[in-house]
C-alpha cells in the first residue's frame, strides 16, 4: 500500500514539473524561465528559422530574409517581433501556441501529448529540442524593427 502510494506521488510530481511553469502577469501569458537554463545563441536560431526542413518558420511567416524568395503570408511577420513579445511570450508561442489561442494553425513545437494526427515516427517527440527552441528566442528577441523586410 505504502509502496503504490509512493509510486503514485513520485509520477504525479514528475508529470507536473515536465511542463514549463507559466505566468500570468496583466493579461499576458509567457513561459518567463528557459526551457534550459541555457542562453539561446541567436545565429543558430536564425539558420532555424530559414531552414526549411527543420523549423519551417517561413512556410507561414515572412521577415527579414533577404535571402529567402519565398515566404509565408498565413501569419504574422516575425519583423519586429522583439519589440512586440517578450522572451516568455514568445517560448510560449513556440512551445504550445493554443496556450494564446486554441485555433491557432502554429505546431506546438515542444509538446507531445493531446496531440492529434502525429506520424509514428514523431510520436513522443518535440518538433525541435529545449535548446533549439532557446536558440530560435534568441534571434527573435533580436528583431526590433517592423519595417524590416
Amino acid at each position: 500500500m505504502r509502496r503504490s502510494i509512493f509510486l503514485t506521488l513520485l509520477f504525479l510530481s514528475l508529470s507536473a514539473s515536465s511542463q514549463p511553469p507559466m505566468s500570468s502577469e496583466a493579461g499576458t501569458q509567457s513561459l518567463p524561465l528557459s526551457l534550459t537554463g541555457v542562453a539561446g545563441d541567436p545565429a543558430k536560431g536564425r539558420a532555424i528559422v530559414v531552414e526549411r526542413q527543420k523549423g519551417l518558420c517561413l512556410l507561414c511567416h515572412s521577415g527579414p530574409f533577404p535571402e529567402e524568395r519565398f515566404q509565408g503570408d498565413l501569419a504574422p511577420s516575425l519583423a519586429g517581433t522583439g519589440s512586440r513579445m517578450s522572451e516568455g511570450e514568445i517560448r510560449l508561442r513556440m512551445v504550445d501556441s493554443t496556450k494564446v489561442n486554441e485555433k491557432t494553425i502554429m505546431p506546438p513545437y515542444y509538446k507531445t501529448e493531446g496531440l492529434e494526427r502525429v506520424a509514428a515516427n514523431y510520436k513522443a517527440k518535440t518538433l525541435l529540442s529545449a535548446q533549439e527552441i532557446e536558440d530560435v528566442i534568441a534571434f527573435l528577441v533580436t528583431l526590433k524593427d517592423d519595417t524590416q523586410k
